[in-house]
């Protein structure tokens, strides 16, 4: 998860690119903290996908091939 502080920043970039244009430093920090942002938010959503078992009205185990395989490859690791 991303500290509050660097949330705080990407809000602050965002609000001020949308009043003035950035500086060439503070677009790149924008972009890195972007990237950085998505890479957290891809990683928790996947890890949380993994856990998930869907089980149909009757009961049965219906959760996809794919993600079974991923939860026991992340056991393995």
């Amino acid at each position: 998860m991303l500290s509050p502080e660097k949330l705080a920043r990407i809000s602050e970039l965002s609000n001020k690119s949308k009043q003035q244009k950035l500086s060439t430093a503070e677009a790149k920090e924008q972009t890195a903290l972007r990237k950085e942002y998505l890479e957290t938010f891809r990683s928790t959503m996947r890890k949380t996908i993994e856990n998930v078992k869907i089980v149909d009205p009757n009961g049965n185990d219906v959760t996809p091939e794919k993600v079974k395989q991923a939860k026991q490859n992340n056991r393995l690791n």
